[in-house]
């Protein structure tokens, strides 16, 4: 069985085991996350499509660690203008694991 979940403006496909990284999330390693907008719910041949979310559905997952993503670099430059800008990000994340899936 899987599902697709919407967090952090983006949409994993997800299923029990799974771990994966999001946007960060509140909350210290070995709490409980419950992800309650599952778009599409599927598995034995059978798929439910919300509209826009399915009713009833949720997903459990147990958040492992809370980490950083790596660094990005955004270089800014115009030739012959003696311009230059250096900037660096690095996102933060959550791990987790999915534990089950509701439906």
């Amino acid at each position: 069985m899987y599902a697709v979940i919407k967090t952090g403006g983006k949409q994993y496909r997800v299923a029990a085991g799974d771990k994966i990284q999001i946007e960060k999330l509140d909350g210290n390693p070995g709490d409980e996350v419950k992800f309650t907008e599952v778009l599409m719910v599927g598995g034995d041949g059978a798929v439910n499509i919300g509209a826009p979310h399915v009713a009833g559905a949720s997903v459990v997952a147990e958040i492992a660690s809370q980490d950083r993503g790596p660094r990005v670099i955004i270089f800014k430059k115009r030739r012959r203008k003696h311009y230059r800008r250096r900037n660096g990000h690095r996102q933060d994340l959550t791990s987790v694991t999915i534990r089950e899936i509701r439906a």
